[in-house]
């Protein structure tokens, strides 16, 4: 049997000491959308690449973000029905830093600030034309999870169509794919906050602890109606979702108050603290605007540093690097 040597250093680039505690190399990734299109006859689609540094004091438990004066340009030629390079999520694998294309399917590699095609996901179960919508990424037990919004696929009102979304893929390191029906999990997580369907809840990021042998979710949107495109814009959420690896048992924290415009999109571990304390991005889409928050917490829900905006960018994809 042929096993592939999985390389665990994490961050990519070891944190610094610095006079007012641990410098962390950060990065985050743009989902801009119809607007990822460079022209209307360009065949070429892009999305915002920002570094940065996190500076963690874990004394006085204090947080601070710098950013990079601008952000690098990623590039690439593949779209699906004049879509592409919308990314969704950043996540180190395997020595590799990976970022999702949530309208292809493609997983890409960054090497250098360019974007190199490694695996293509399409959606529900494989057997499929679309691309899957990636949201959320993480490593478990040396294989790569990738998640989707883990609700069902319904109309513009809320209309069911398939399940699709509620699927799950796991990718072992030399590339290949499993896909997972993950129905089931996503139900009960919405379900430990009296949600059934046709209630949803929207997630675009999930994230494995290896410490606490626990998954964690910051939904995106929630709400005990059924989907509506508009009324969707107000339902951001402030829960933090805390199950066991067969979600037998979940606990719902809750972080901060609501915001109703806002909603989670990405959060890392913060390393060196034994995945206790949490950096997240936030997204705000409404009446034709975007903007994008990062913020650090416990998962107890003591806040260390309230939502800093960051861009009238729609940024998804956070990770150390």
């Amino acid at each position: 049997v042929k096993h592939s040597i999985i390389t665990l250093r994490y961050p990519l680039t070891p944190p610094k000491v610095v006079v007012n505690g641990l410098d962390f190399r950060i990065g985050i990734v743009t989902d801009l959308d119809t607007r990822s299109r460079l022209s209307i006859k360009s065949n070429s689609w892009i999305s915002y690449y920002l570094k940065g540094n996190l500076v963690w004091n874990s004394d006085f438990k204090t947080v601070s973000v710098y950013w990079d004066k601008n952000p690098v340009t990623l590039k690439s030629s593949y779209a699906l029905k004049g879509r592409g390079m919308e990314l969704s999520e950043l996540v180190v694998f395997n020595g590799k830093l990976l970022t999702f294309d949530d309208r292809t399917g493609i997983v890409y590699e960054i090497i250098d600030d360019d974007v190199i095609p490694w695996v293509i996901l399409m959606d529900g179960n494989g057997k499929s034309t679309k691309g899957f919508k990636s949201e959320w990424a993480t490593v478990k037990d040396n294989n790569l999870y990738v998640g989707s919004m883990g609700k069902e696929w319904t109309t513009s009102k809320g209309e069911y169509v398939n399940h699709n979304p509620m699927w799950i893929k796991s990718i072992a390191s030399d590339g290949q794919v499993k896909h997972i029906d993950w129905e089931s999990n996503f139900r009960k997580l919405r379900k430990a906050v009296n949600i059934e369907f046709p209630g949803y809840m929207i997630h675009e990021s999930g994230v494995w602890s290896i410490i606490h042998r626990k998954w964690f979710f910051l939904p995106r949107r929630s709400s005990q109606s059924s989907y509506d495109e508009d009324a969707d814009e107000y339902r951001g959420t402030n829960v933090l979702l805390i199950a066991d690896e067969n979600f037998d048992r979940i606990d719902v924290k809750r972080i901060g108050d609501v915001i109703p415009t806002r909603g989670f999109s990405t959060f890392k571990f913060l390393p060196v603290t034994n995945d206790y304390v949490i950096a997240a991005l936030k997204s705000e889409e409404y009446n034709g605007t975007c903007a994008s928050y990062i913020t650090v917490f416990t998962i107890e829900g003591e806040i260390l540093l309230a939502d800093k905006k960051i861009a009238d960018l729609k940024y998804e994809g956070l990770e150390f690097i």
